[in-house]
Parts: structure tokens; C-alpha cells; sequence
């Protein structure tokens, strides 16, 4: 379905004679009303909604629609507003000081002052928006606001905690309420978010919505973006599967991904006796803001030689406090060995561990084969209904495996290589005896 275009566009294809009316004076006074550039779709639902969902291409203008979405609300009398994007750097470098970040869509009167020290920026009203990101979920524990802005949520890592804090504190004034933009993934808390849009619930009940969906394309911005832009993005992407959901913003299905949706079965009612218990961890060098989590999944094989997944204690921490967490997962659930990949760590991952707990079983992984090719025997656990999710929290991981594609994301996620590396030691080898509680030597190296 073609866009409809925007009023600028529609002067543009007005006859030569007619645009010569205006005077520059008069296109000038125009540079910063939204509504004559603005395409009807980048306007904000006229309706009492509590989240504008923006789920569009890249090159749509959803920077551009957030910035004067924020404009807009702050002469209409908000007062404290939250902006919160994948990172500082991202809040800063596109929301606040981008070519279409907020700085830019007032006009130089009404330039609103930005402090990056305090995170802040104080608009012309008094009003304050403050700066959050998804690396430092806990800032959004406490403050409170009446508006936020959320940029590329679907790029979040710790989208859920960082959602959850931020809907707690929308709490000021009459009618709280969040835009949300993002390029879509096929996530649940966005498909959640659209579920919410519509009349009736998945039981076929009525409900009242409360979110607003606005879906758009790359192409519906062409004419405001380079034709060498146009011509690589579709040489890059074409008519595939990925070029659905970068360029016309779908959320797909899992047809692609090497876990489905339908194979993960929840564990119902009292778990067998497990003949082992594993900790499998996937460990991260460093806890800086750019680094990867550390992926600790906790997997057992039942006396009824199913898999089962007890616990995810992945996050993004030091090595002494993954070790730490680590052995604490083994008390807790009384695991008998700790297996590790230490492609990156090598010794040290041991040596780590060792500082916490020098009784520990150990098994350390070495990976030769491709992500794909080690993840595959246990997708197909999963196809045949062996394994089951008995534990709480394991929300992030069935969001990994339900969206890690090979073929288009070949570095899988950190709590999927965890998993990974568990069940394969339980279910895709033969599996060792049950051993007591004295102290166990350490595992040959396993080469994958």
C-alpha cells in the first residue's frame, strides 16, 4: 500500500506557477511545522491511547517522528519526560543531538538547553526530559514521569527489566503515556504490545485497546533519502526474508530461526529425580558497557532421560562475580560439574572458578564448529519434545532462541551458547554416571 504523502509533498507536485505564490518568507515560516512535512502516518493517533507503537524500516523518519512527538508534548504542558535508547551513546548521538533529534526540531528561540553531564535537557515550558539507557535498567527505578520516548526497543538486551521500571515511574499527571520506535524483531513483548492493539484478546474476547500501531516502510521516505542509499539497501536485502523486517518493518514469524515457538514445552508439576545436574556457562573477558553477558544456564537430565532446564543466572558481569554466581548455582541445585567454553578464556575461565570453589568439577569446551552445526542435535531435542522448561525466569532465553537466526545473526547469543553447551554434554554424548559428593577431578577437554 502506497504512503500517502505529506502536504510538503503535495506542494512540491504543484504546478510551477502556483508554488511562485509563495514567497521564501513564507516557506521559511513553515521550516518547523511538523504538519506540513510531516507524512500522515508520523502524527500521533488522534485517541486516548497509552503506547504509540512505531514499528517501521530503517530510513522511515521515526527518529524525526519521536523528536516531534516530544516537541508537541512539551507545549502541551508535559513536564517530565524520559528518553531511553540502547545505550547513552545512542540517546545522546541520535535522540538528543541527531540531525533529527530533539535539539534540532525547535526552532532557535525555543532551543531547549541540553546538559550531558546531568543527563538532562530543560525545555522553554520548564519542563525536563532526563536520559536513560538499556545498559542501567536501575535508572529508571524511582524517578517518575508523565511522557517517554524509547528508541529501538527491539535492540535492547534487557528489554523486559528495562520496560518494567520504566512503566512503573509513567505515573505523573492525567494520562501517562510512552512512544515507542524501533525497527521490529519478532519478540514477544512486541507482539504483546500489538496484541494490545486490537479489539479482541487471543481468547476472542473484547477488549478495550490501548495501544496504537502505526506500521510503515523504508520506501514510504524515499523522497527524502538519497537514491544511492535506496539502490544499496535494496541490492543489499531485495525481496528476502530479512528485508521484510529491516526495510518494511513486519515482525516475522519463526520460520527462519533454528528454534520455534511451539517446541519449547513448559514443565507442569513436580520435576522426576535428575541424574545430573549441569552449570553450563558461556563467560565474558570483561564487564565493560560494550561487552557480552555471560551466559549461565543451569540443565539436568531427569530419570525419565528427558532435559530439563532449571534456571538462567546469564548477565553482564565481572569474571569473579560470574564465578561466584556460578558456584552458587551449583549449591543451589547441586550440580555435579561446571562446563565452560573457553575459546577466548582459556585457563583463566578454571583458574576463576578455582578462587571461589577449588572442589569444583570441571569441563572445558573448545569450539571448532560453527554456532549452527553445535546448536543444531539440540534443536532437534527440542522438535522432539525431550527437553522441557521447568524453571522460573527464562524469559530472556526462550526470547534468544526464538529469534537467533544463523543464517542472517551467525554469533548466537550468550544464555543460547550456555544452553547449548549443557544439554550437548547431558543428551548428545553418552552420559557419565552420578557421582557423590567428594571432590571430582577435572573432565578431559571436549572439542566440538
Amino acid at each position: 500500500m502506497t504512503a500517502a504523502p505529506s502536504l510538503a509533498e503535495r506542494f512540491a507536485r504543484l504546478p510551477s506557477d502556483l508554488r511562485a505564490q509563495f514567497t521564501p518568507a513564507d516557506i521559511g515560516a513553515l521550516e518547523h511545522c511538523w504538519g506540513f512535512w510531516a507524512r500522515p502516518e508520523q502524527l500521533a493517533p488522534q485517541w486516548q491511547w497509552s503506547v504509540w507503537l512505531i514499528l517501521a524500516g530503517r530510513g522511515f523518519g521515526k527518529t524525526r517522528s519521536g523528536a516531534e512527538w516530544v516537541r508537541r508534548e512539551v507545549d502541551s504542558g508535559a513536564r517530565r519526560i524520559a528518553l531511553v535508547g540502547q545505550s547513552a551513546a545512542d540517546v545522546r548521538d541520535v535522540m538528543i543531538e541527531g540531525e533529527s533529534g530533539i535539539l534540532a526540531v525547535f526552532p532557535e528561540n525555543l532551543r531547549p538547553r541540553y546538559e550531558p553531564s546531568k543527563r538532562q535537557i530543560t525545555f522553554h515550558t520548564g519542563a525536563i526530559a532526563k536520559a536513560y539507557s538499556d545498559e542501567e535498567p536501575n535508572q529508571l527505578r524511582g524517578p517518575q514521569h508523565d511522557r517517554a520516548w524509547v528508541d529501538e526497543v527491539a535492540a535492547f538486551r534487557y528489554a523486559e527489566e528495562t520496560l518494567a521500571n520504566l512503566k512503573m515511574g509513567l505515573r505523573l499527571g492525567r494520562h501517562p503515556r510512552a512512544l515507542y520506535t524501533t525497527t521490529p524483531r519478532p519478540l514477544p513483548y512486541l507482539r504483546d504490545l500489538v496484541a494490545r492493539s486490537l479489539p479482541y484478546d487471543s481468547d476472542g474476547k473484547p477488549q478495550i485497546p490501548t495501544v496504537a500501531v502505526t506500521r510503515g516502510s523504508t520506501y514510504a521516505n524515499r523522497s527524502n533519502l538519497p537514491p544511492e542509499f535506496i539502490r544499496d539497501i535494496v541490492n543489499a536485502y531485495g525481496a528476502s526474508r530479512l528485508g521484510r523486517q529491516e526495510l518494511d518493518g513486519e515482525i516475522l514469524d519463526d520460520a527462519d530461526a533454528l528454534f520455534k515457538v511451539g517446541w519449547i514445552n513448559q514443565w507442569k508439576g513436580p520435576l522426576p529425580e535428575m541424574r545430573r545436574v549441569i552449570v553450563a556457562i558461556d563467560p565474558a573477558i570483561t564487564a565493560k558497557s560494550g561487552s557480552d553477558e555471560t551466559g549461565i544456564v543451569v540443565v539436568g537430565l531427569g530419570v525419565d532421560k528427558r532435559g530439563y532446564v532449571l534456571a538462567d543466572r546469564s548477565g553482564k558481569f565481572s569474571p569473579a562475580e560470574w564465578a561466584r554466581r556460578t558456584i552458587a548455582a551449583c549449591s543451589e541445585f547441586n550440580a555435579d560439574t561446571v562446563i565452560a567454553e573457553t575459546n577466548r578464556g582459556g585457563d583463566m575461565v578454571e583458574h576463576t572458578l578455582r578462587t571461589i570453589d577449588p572442589h569444583i568439577r570441571f569441563t572445558d569446551v573448545h569450539a571448532l564448529k560453527g554456532k549452527a552445526t553445535r546448536a543444531e542435535p539440540v534443536a532437534a531435542l527440542y522438535e522432539q519434545g525431550r527437553v522441557s522448561h521447568a524453571g522460573e525466569g527464562l524469559g530472556k532465553l526462550e526470547e534468544q532462541m526464538m529469534t537467533w537466526d544463523p543464517l542472517t545473526t551467525p554469533e548466537s547469543p550468550d544464555r543460547l551458547d550456555a544452553l547449548v553447551w549443557g544439554l550437548t554434554e547431558l543428551m548428545c554424548r553418552s552420559s557419565a554416571p552420578t557421582f557423590g559428593g567428594a571432590p571430582m577431578p577435572k573432565y578431559p577437554r571436549r572439542v566440538f
